[in-house]
């Protein structure tokens, strides 16, 4: 049941089975409800809903946590006078403040399975908002719908099903692009209105279930001492192995440099296991619930001699926070980037009647060294905020791990 469990943020997985511990939102949440800072894209792989949230800031929840009883016993009141459960739950959400707190019916609850699967519904593109207020393409899946359409990264995105996107929020341009709020996505279609070096046109894309690849690995450099770059997009399922695999597969003299710009969270277990490929055990985080303070710890065996890099920035969110704090406390890997998103509450399921499902802060975690990453995110050992990529690579040649 989703109350046996705590996760941290609001990410279901397989309904009848227990409920995994999550650091993270922005799989969907913090993509959807607008928070990820400016620049920062949405994929239509990771956003499911369009909850509004103020501020970018992510400051400390405040509020008194919201209580388990008083949410069901609303939800239930709502059932017995045939009103909407997800509605009353809201209702109790948005009162206690909980910046976090959140509420999904059904439907959503089963694409945040498929999330974590690293599955979705949509025509396989992600948006940015640029500098000039335009939505632009900002990534497109190979072998998608828009693939196979020729739409390309840097195409801007002018209309949606004949409406114009204007200064809508690139979370809810994703959202309707996926097709949140219809009966079947997959299968229906959507009309995208599309400017390209001043030359408009209009495409029709079928949307469809897609799979994405959480990470990424490619060299950088030649021998004898290339770099392994390991990009981690979110900790869907099986992230932490494929984090770990890259590692011991990489030759022999290799530096890592792993990328967690704009990865928006996911499962705390993928998260201890990709940490656990850097570590010989120890300590990966604390977290508190309602006070009872856990733990959570590397496996023995990680490889702790090739040097590491960890790129961050302001859409470094949760799980990926816990892993940067992990490996920076512990002295593992050197930090460069900007600051990042400061997401480090807990959330704990409940499961209401009718199958809707509430997110409720609970608590909040903790770096090795103590360190509260919420509303405070991490800095960077090095705070590079233009050609970050470029001087990390530069910090792992002077480690020995480079070319």
């Amino acid at each position: 049941m989703p109350g046996s469990a705590h996760r941290f943020g609001p990410r279901g997985v397989r309904r009848g089975a227990a409920l995994t511990l999550v650091f993270g939102c922005a799989l969907a949440t913090a993509a959807a409800t607008g928070s990820l800072p400016r620049g920062s894209d949405a994929d239509a792989g990771t956003v499911t809903q369009t909850r509004a949230v103020a501020s970018t800031a992510a400051p400390v929840d405040r509020a008194a946590p919201v209580d388990r009883e008083e949410i069901e016993g609303a939800a239930a009141e709502a059932e017995a006078d045939g009103k909407s459960v997800k509605d009353a739950a809201e209702e109790v959400v948005s009162r206690s403040g909980d910046r976090w707190g959140a509420v999904y019916d059904e439907r959503e609850y089963e694409e945040f399975e498929q999330a974590l699967d690293g599955s979705y519904t949509g025509v396989g593109l992600s948006a940015r908002r640029t500098d000039h207020g335009d939505v632009a393409v900002s990534r497109v899946q190979a072998g998608g719908p828009a693939d196979r359409a020729g739409i390309r990264v840097g195409d801007l995105l002018r209309t949606l099903d004949g409406r114009a996107v204007g200064r809508r929020p690139v979370a809810e341009v994703v959202a309707l692009l996926r097709g949140d709020g219809t009966e079947e996505a997959e299968g229906s279609r959507v009309e995208l209105g599309l400017v390209r070096k001043g030359r408009s046109w209009t495409e029709t894309l079928e949307r469809t279930r897609l799979t994405t690849d959480a990470v990424t690995v490619r060299r950088l450099g030649a021998a004898p001492s290339p770099t392994v770059m390991i990009k981690v997009a979110a900790f869907t399922k099986g992230a932490g192995a494929d984090v770990r695999d890259a590692v011991r597969d990489a030759p022999d003299g290799a530096g890592i440099l792993l990328d967690l710009r704009a990865n928006s969270g996911g499962l705390v277990a993928e998260a201890v296991v990709a940490a656990s490929a850097f570590l010989d055990g120890g300590l990966v985080a604390t977290y508190d619930v309602r006070g009872e303070e856990q733990a959570l710890y590397a496996d023995p065996g990680g490889d702790t001699d090739r040097p590491v890099v960890v790129l961050v920035d302001g859409g470094t969110m949760s799980a990926a926070e816990l892993l940067t704090g992990a490996l920076q406390d512990r002295g593992r890997a050197v930090t460069v980037g900007s600051p990042t998103f400061g997401k480090g509450s807990v959330q704990m399921p409940s499961e209401l009647p009718g199958g809707s499902v509430a997110e409720l802060t609970v608590g909040h975690y903790r770096t090795p060294a103590g360190r509260n990453v919420d509303g405070k995110g991490i800095t960077p050992d090095l705070v590079v905020r233009e050609r970050a990529q470029q001087r990390a690579e530069t910090v792992l040649s002077g480690l020995g791990g480079g070319s």
